[in-house]
Order: structure tokens, then C-alpha cells, then sequence
């Protein structure tokens, strides 16, 4: 894509700064979908280690959860597997910003007359999109899993989504602000993606465990993104009341267990305070 669709000559003399600026982020943001739309590799080979853990791993623990109504412990894991899918993708759609300065596109990009900011915004929308859009994907499985197909439900685990999936591309970008090659931005994204995934109470309850584990379970991002998203998942599914509870019992702060509202709030300042830095960094490097 041309960046002459971002500096409209003229044209763009008759418009508003702001709209200068909004229509950057459009751009950025529909050539986003478009690189991932003609990548069919891409999109079939991301949504593979979702359903690998979903339905071999998930199939294989089932055993050590009772069974409860319409609950097994695939029930349990979705919430955790729809997390992975927007955080997996979201993290690795940041890879476009180190590819597009490898290979110097991200040159032609900045002589356009916007503020920078926007590109990263652009960018922040597209890979977001495209991790929503996967966690749809996902979400389509819900009734495999007992999951109820709920409209009120569906509409809260896709908002809670969206809300995922812009902060965590925040965080791939902030980690790719710096980064001048594709390979060195993969080695950093999977020291990071691991631990987090893992320590986000996405394939265990985060009740109970070891004194240690409890303390970075709390700081990891991610836990304020499956925790929601369990929480939600597990006032539809049928089941028995004290499972249900122990399944899905909230991320605690000593005696304190967190309200969903705060939850979210969470996500929101951590992305709000990662696309902040990223654009910082984003200025600084180029």
C-alpha cells in the first residue's frame, strides 16, 4: 500500500488536523486487516495451538475434575483458551511494526505529515481487530465445551475481548518499539508469552496455590483478562454450585476479592499506559 494514501496534497489542506490524524489511523489500520486476510497460513496456523490445548490437553485432564452437570475441566479451560487465542495473536501482531522497519516501509510511513502516534495507533486497532476476530473463532466452539450459546453472554465475552486484545497489542507493540529485527522480536515475545499465559490462572484455578505462586499469579496482566472472562463464562454453564464457586472464585488480594468492574478498569490502565509508552518509544527509536 502506498503511503501517498496517507498525505492527500491538496486535499489535505481543506481538512482538520484531527482528521488528518483519524485518517492515518484508518489506513494503518485496513492495510492491518488486509496483510492478515491474504496471510491463509497465518490465520489457520493460529488458531492450531488454541484447539491443541483446548481439546487434547483439556480432554486429557477432564479426568481429574468431577463431572458436574455440564461441566468438565474443557469447560474450565475455555475461558483460558480464549485469552490465549486474543493474547497470542495480539502479542504477535505487533511483529508488522519490526517487519516494516526491517524491510523499510515504515520509512515511507513517516514522511507522511501525521504524528506518529497515529501509526502506532493504526496499528494498535488492526492487530486488535485481527486477535477479536480470532477469539470469535474460538468462541464459535462455545457449545463443544457446554458452553450455553447466550446472547447476553456472547456480547460480554466479545466486549471483554476487545478490551484484551487493545491493551495486549499495546504491550507487543511497546515490545517491538525498539526492535529493528523480526527474529530478535520473536525470541523477546516468546520469553514473554510463556510465563504470562502460564501464570494467568488460564489452565489452573488460581485458588490455592503456593504463597509464591499467588504473588505472580497477581501481577501478571493476564489474569485480570481470563479472570472476567471465566467469571462470565461460568454464571451461564449448569453445574454444581460449590464447583462452579472453587472454578471460578475471582483473583483475591488478601480477603479481598476483586469486582469484575475493577478487573477491567485493570486492563484498561494497563493498556492505556502501554500505547502511551509505546508511542513514546515508537518517536524516540525512528
Amino acid at each position: 500500500m502506498s503511503t501517498a494514501a496517507l498525505t492527500d496534497g491538496p486535499a489535505r489542506e481543506r481538512r482538520s488536523p484531527l482528521l488528518d490524524e483519524l485518517a492515518a489511523i484508518a489506513v494503518v489500520w485496513h492495510r492491518e486487516l488486509l496483510r492478515f486476510a491474504r496471510n491463509r497460513l497465518r490465520m489457520v496456523t493460529s488458531l492450531v495451538q488454541p484447539l491443541l490445548f483446548l481439546f487434547i490437553l483439556g480432554s486429557g485432564l477432564s479426568s481429574m475434575l468431577p463431572a458436574s452437570g455440564h461441566i468438565d475441566f474443557r469447560t474450565f479451560m475455555f475461558p483460558g483458551i480464549i485469552a490465549m487465542t486474543v493474547f497470542f495473536t495480539a502479542l504477535t501482531s505487533a511483529m508488522s511494526i519490526v517487519w516494516d522497519r526491517e524491510f523499510g516501509f515504515m520509512r515511507e510511513m513517516l514522511v507522511a505529515p501525521v504524528h506518529r502516534g497515529a501509526i502506532v495507533l493504526g496499528k494498535c486497532a488492526g492487530g486488535a481487530t485481527v486477535a477479536t476476530l480470532q477469539g470469535v473463532v474460538i468462541l464459535a466452539l462455545a457449545g463443544v465445551v457446554h458452553v450455553p450459546y447466550s446472547g447476553g453472554l456472547l456480547l460480554t465475552l466479545v466486549g471483554e475481548m476487545v478490551l484484551a486484545a487493545v491493551s495486549l497489542t499495546a504491550l507487543g507493540l511497546l515490545l517491538a518499539s525498539r526492535m529493528t529485527q523480526v527474529e530478535s522480536f520473536m525470541a523477546v515475545v516468546n520469553f514473554v508469552m510463556l510465563p504470562m499465559f502460564f501464570l494467568s490462572g488460564a489452565i489452573f484455578p488460581p485458588k490455592g496455590l503456593p504463597g509464591w505462586l499467588s504473588v505472580l499469579v497477581r501481577f501478571d496482566p493476564l489474569t485480570y483478562a481470563v479472570d472476567p472472562i471465566r467469571r462470565a463464562v461460568f454464571a451461564h454453564v449448569q453445574g454444581s454450585p460449590a464447583i462452579k464457586q472453587a472454578l471460578s472464585a475471582g483473583v483475591r488480594w488478601g480477603d479481598w476479592t476483586l469486582p469484575i468492574r475493577i478487573e477491567l478498569g485493570l486492563i484498561a490502565a494497563i493498556g492505556i499506559l502501554m500505547l502511551v509508552l509505546a508511542i513514546h518509544e515508537f518517536g524516540r527509536t525512528e
